[in-house]
């Protein structure tokens, strides 16, 4: 919905809390985005998983359309360093992407702020009303944060839009913690090729990346509160079923091109 002043959006915002919502709805109603995750631990947990699911399909595809070990060897390498560069431009661009349109969020907020103080100050006090506070202790302490610019601010970003980017991470930080993450996943299915012979180094891979997609799924389920068994079993599942479906392919492009 457009507003053609901050007046119109504040009414329509008053009524959305009046109505019911709180802070979440608020923001829907600022038009604002509301957001803020750890960027780094999620680029960390995702960078392990592409790393070892990606690259084990990859060996594996390789590996069934023709089993000389240099090639499957050249094919790991590559796709490890492929990856783990596309992962770490990926998460850089995305995250800074969205420091910047929280950026943007704040100025919009900062603004209005300088435009409509005392419609600001209501929504202050609306939101803490909603959370349960009297309306007369609200008030006051909607008057206090809106005292000194900077709490103002401060206070609107997370009370209101839910903005702590302070809990975003940094776009470096989250690059490099990818790209080692992805390295440390997708190295498990390459390390055989680089010490056994083809069929041994087959049969290594697929022991060694299995085991490792169990602890990765267990480690995330630690997180997550999920069951330990129930997330090694589903990475192990899902990890394999990629491996097994890119060995067929390579498989049949191997038999069919006589590779």
């Amino acid at each position: 919905m457009n507003f053609k002043t901050a007046k119109e959006r504040h009414r329509f915002a008053f009524g959305k809390i009046r109505s019911g919502g709180g802070a979440r709805e608020l923001a829907s109603a600022e038009g604002h985005r509301a957001g803020g995750q750890s960027g780094t631990f999620r680029a960390a947990v995702f960078g392990v998983n592409d790393g070892l699911v990606s690259n084990l399909s990859l060996v594996m595809g390789v590996a069934g359309a023709n089993t000389e070990a240099r090639f499957v060897l050249l094919a790991g390498v590559a796709g490890l360093l492929a990856g783990a560069f596309s992962m770490a431009a990926g998460e850089y661009v995305s995250m800074s992407a969205q420091r910047e349109l929280f950026e943007k969020q704040l100025a919009v907020e900062r603004r209005e702020l300088a435009e409509d103080p005392q419609g600001e100050r209501r929504e202050l006090e609306l939101i803490y009303e909603s959370k349960g506070l009297p309306e007369e202790a609200a008030a006051k302490l909607a008057s206090r944060m809106m005292a000194d610019p900077v709490v103002a601010l401060d206070t609107h970003a997370r009370e209101e839009l839910g903005l702590n980017m302070e809990e975003l991470g940094s776009p470096w930080g989250a690059a490099v913690s990818s790209f080692c993450a992805f390295v440390l996943g997708a190295i498990i299915p390459v390390l055989p090729y680089l010490l056994f012979t083809s069929r041994i180094a087959f049969t290594t891979s697929l022991g060694l990346s299995a085991l490792a997609m169990l602890v990765v799924g267990a480690l995330i389920s630690s997180f997550t509160g999920r069951g330990l068994l129930f997330g090694a079993l589903r990475m192990l599942f899902v990890g394999s079923l990629a491996a097994a479906i890119t060995y067929l392919v390579g498989r049949v492009v191997g038999v069919s091109t006589g590779l």
